[in-house]
């Protein structure tokens, strides 16, 4: 009994191998622009889901940064007896004021590094009216009193 075996040779050195035709190489025009397809769908579908939240990380950032300035003007008030007034602003809690009345107990190391900013580059809206609380706020995008959704004005009060 005689056993004959063919061996295909591509010319790559493989013996065992069928030769690859032209046709059979690579993807089609057809296949390539469903594959574009599908990707452009999913694209498009992230985008729209990821559009508004810029917005909405900046919103949450200004409500964490708001109750890290409430802490520290909390730690201010248990050093110096009470709240930085509005005049001296939360500018107090970065640097040693100088209007009166001097803090008695002002910490060398300051309460925050320096003056903050809301997530949209303006300064928060501090008001001390006196009767041991205090009114802490972010107009949100808009920069404008009041306003809805995104524009909303974000406050902390101390009682």
């Amino acid at each position: 009994m005689l056993i004959v075996s063919q061996h295909f040779h591509d010319g790559s050195g493989r013996p065992g191998q069928r030769p690859i035709s032209d046709s059979e190489a690579g993807l089609t025009l057809i296949e390539m622009l469903v594959v574009l397809v599908i990707i452009g769908v999913i694209a498009g579908m992230i985008v729209v889901n990821v559009a508004n939240r810029p917005d909405e990380a900046r919103v949450t950032t200004a409500k964490t940064d708001m109750r890290t300035i409430s802490a520290a003007l909390k730690m201010y008030r248990l050093d110096n007896g009470d709240y930085p007034t509005t005049e001296q602003g939360l500018a107090a809690l970065a640097a040693k004021p100088t209007l009166p009345p001097e803090p008695r107990n002002w910490s060398p190391d300051g309460y925050l590094e320096r003056q903050p900013l809301d997530p949209w580059q303006r300064p928060y809206v501090y008001r001390y009216p006196g009767g041991g609380g205090f009114d802490l706020m972010s107009l949100g995008r808009d920069g404008k009193p009041g306003g809805e959704g995104l524009d909303a004005d974000l406050s902390d009060k101390a009682p």
